[in-house]
C-alpha cells in the first residue's frame, strides 16, 4: 500500500475554512435557542492558524477565504467592543465598521477612518502590532483627529 501523501498547510488552512464557512451559514435551531459556541471556536481556530502561518520562516501568506473570515470576524468584535459610529475601521477589500463613542456622521465619508491592510489588522487586533509601530511603517493610515483606535487594541 503506497504511503500517504501529506497535506500541505494551506490545503488543511483551506479545509478549516470550509468547515468554518460551513458552521456559520447553519441557520439557527428552530426553537430559538442558539448555539454559537461550535462556529466561535472554529474561527478562534482559524485566527490562530493564520498567525501560525504569519509566524512561520519564511511566512505562509493566509489562505484569501480564510483570512477574509478572520478579519470579518476581527471586525465585528471591534465593532461590538467599541460600539459606535465615530471612526469607521476599514480594511480593503474585506471589511468596513464604524465604531468608537463620539459625535456620528450621516452622511458621506466619515470625518474619522482608519484604514489598514488586512494582515496588519489580523496582527493589530490579536497584539502582534503595535498600533504606534503599525502607523510608523504605513500599514495603517488615518484620516481626522479623532482616528485612533489603540485604545481598543489589541481585542478583548
Amino acid at each position: 500500500m503506497p504511503a500517504r501523501a501529506r497535506r500541505d498547510p494551506l490545503t488543511a488552512l483551506r479545509e478549516a475554512v470550509a468547515a468554518q464557512a460551513a458552521l456559520v451559514a447553519v441557520p439557527p435551531p428552530a426553537d430559538g435557542r442558539r448555539d454559537d459556541a461550535a462556529p466561535q471556536e472554529l474561527l478562534d481556530r482559524l485566527v490562530e492558524l493564520v498567525l501560525a502561518g504569519l509566524d512561520q520562516r519564511p511566512p505562509v501568506a493566509p489562505d484569501r477565504g480564510a483570512l477574509r473570515l478572520v478579519v470579518k470576524a476581527l471586525a465585528e468584535r471591534l465593532a461590538a467592543s467599541a460600539p459606535g459610529r465615530h471612526v469607521e475601521a476599514r480594511v480593503p477589500p474585506y471589511a468596513a465598521v464604524q465604531c468608537v463613542a463620539g459625535p456620528r456622521h450621516t452622511r458621506g465619508t466619515p470625518p474619522n477612518v482608519v484604514e489598514a491592510d488586512p494582515v496588519a489588522f489580523v496582527e493589530l487586533c490579536t497584539g502582534r502590532l503595535t498600533w504606534a509601530d503599525a502607523a510608523a511603517d504605513g500599514r495603517v493610515r488615518t484620516w481626522g483627529d479623532r482616528a485612533d483606535l489603540s485604545p481598543y487594541l489589541p481585542l478583548p
